[in-house]
């Protein structure tokens, strides 16, 4: 308990780093993936070639690489934040892909005739998407997107090679204090418990209340 009491400070700034970075990467992922989502299914084929092509080029890109180009090379085009916001854009695009598929596969759940009935109403495609589709497809994938952002917060440890305060990063500081490794990571661990299990308890009842019976 002495890794943890003596360093409650330290473990809880990083703690609060990966929720802040979770938060922001989860939200533009989502964002992102509903985005991309659209296009993929879009009767627009300019929309659907670069809808494939984000997907595509992120879901086989290592997130690792992806982190190296976002904070190697925005800058070099003048783009220039702070490193927690590069971490938060690398994520986020990242997971996005994933989103997208998995939303991808929830709208192809949806009956084409909800579709065909909403385009007989006058709705064009944007408003048979948005208030028909993708309500219904949402339902449909509220698990596997849960999992994607549980996914998402684990992989933010990688953040904390590239100066961004997170959790997995508190290690180095415990390792030159003299701390025993062991427990070290076993805080670690169990602060990266409590995040994603409150995010499985968040879909859980999103689930209960949205999801579709089976």
């Amino acid at each position: 308990m002495d890794v943890l009491t003596d360093n409650f400070s330290l473990y809880g700034k990083g703690f609060l780093g990966t929720v802040e970075l979770t938060v922001y990467a989860s939200a533009l992922a989502l964002f992102l993936g509903f985005l991309m989502a659209s296009f993929r299914v879009a009767p627009i084929s300019s929309f659907r070639v670069l809808g494939a092509v984000w997907v595509t080029v992120l879901r086989n890109t290592p997130l690792t690489l992806l982190f190296f180009a976002v904070l190697l090379g925005l800058p070099r085009f003048g783009l220039v934040l702070p490193f927690q916001v590069f971490a938060v854009i690398a994520l986020g695009c990242y997971t996005s892909a994933f989103i997208c598929e998995v939303l991808r596969s929830g709208i192809n759940t949806v009956p084409r005739g909800q579709g065909e009935a909403a385009r007989s109403l006058g709705m064009n495609f944007g408003q048979t998407l948005s208030t028909v589709v993708l309500p219904q497809a949402f339902r449909s994938v509220i698990p596997p997107v849960g999992s994607t952002l549980i996914a998402l917060a684990k992989n933010s440890a990688i953040a904390g090679a590239f100066s961004v305060t997170e959790l997995l990063g508190t290690y180095k500081t415990l390792n030159e204090l003299g701390y025993s490794i062991i427990w070290s990571f076993v805080w670690i661990a169990v602060g990266y418990l409590l995040i994603t299990l409150t995010i499985s308890a968040l879909f859980n009842v999103l689930e209960k209340r949205w999801g579709v019976a089976r």
